[in-house]
């Protein structure tokens, strides 16, 4: 357990350094992002192919073939234009983020509820955040999915690594140095009957009365 912890922090230190790397150089971390992105859609799209084929006499067969072949096509346009794909992507990603924040905006001063000025912060950033997208495009499709790419390697690496270093000290603290989980299980069975001889003599009389 020690070692598939620490290996856990050694996984999450190598994204976290990913993370950094990408936040310096966000036009690659874009492209990497895209790449990555094909590569997904088009072996999801064999995969659900070959799913559909074992299983062709399905009543779903035909609408399960549709959608591996659009995954496939989708993956070739992605992988083929990765440069068109990032751009197309910022577009959506900031209409979300326009739509979002004008809908949490609009909810929160209709409702007012308990979380309201939370709510209200978090449409006003996204309505900010997508203005200042949709201003900078299609400039913006060269920084923005690979920032966005870039944060969540770096805080899922800081997480998996906060993750086993933690799991390290649980596994120290209940294992004595030098001793496995059976051996200080064992141990702590023995100390636990000599601690209590009285137990024991008491289901010797038992057996005894009997």
């Amino acid at each position: 357990m020690r070692r598939g912890f620490g290996r856990l922090a050694a996984l999450g230190a190598i994204l976290a350094a990913g993370g950094l790397v990408g936040l310096v150089y966000t036009g690659l971390a874009t492209l990497t992002s895209m790449l990555l992105f094909g590569w997904l859609l088009l072996i999801c799209g064999i995969v659900g192919l070959l799913h559909a084929v074992e299983s062709r006499g399905s009543n779903f067969f035909w609408l399960a073939v549709v959608v591996a072949a659009l995954n496939i096509a989708a993956g070739a346009i992605v992988i083929r234009y990765p440069e068109t794909a990032a751009a197309s992507l910022t577009m959506f990603a900031a209409l979300l983020f326009l739509t979002g924040g004008l809908f949490r905006l609009v909810g929160s001063m209709v409702v007012r509820g308990p979380q309201f000025g939370w709510t209200l912060v978090q449409g006003a950033f996204g309505l900010l955040l997508g203005v200042l997208v949709l201003a900078d495009w299609p400039d913006s499709s060269r920084y923005v999915l690979g920032t966005f790419f870039s944060l969540a390697l770096l805080f899922d690496g800081l997480g998996l690594v906060a993750m086993g270093i933690s799991g390290r000290r649980v596994v120290s603290m209940v294992t004595e140095p030098g001793q496995g989980p059976r051996r200080g299980r064992e141990n702590a069975d023995k100390s636990a009957e000599t601690i209590d001889p009285g137990k024991r003599a008491e289901g010797g009389s038992d057996q005894s009365h009997n």
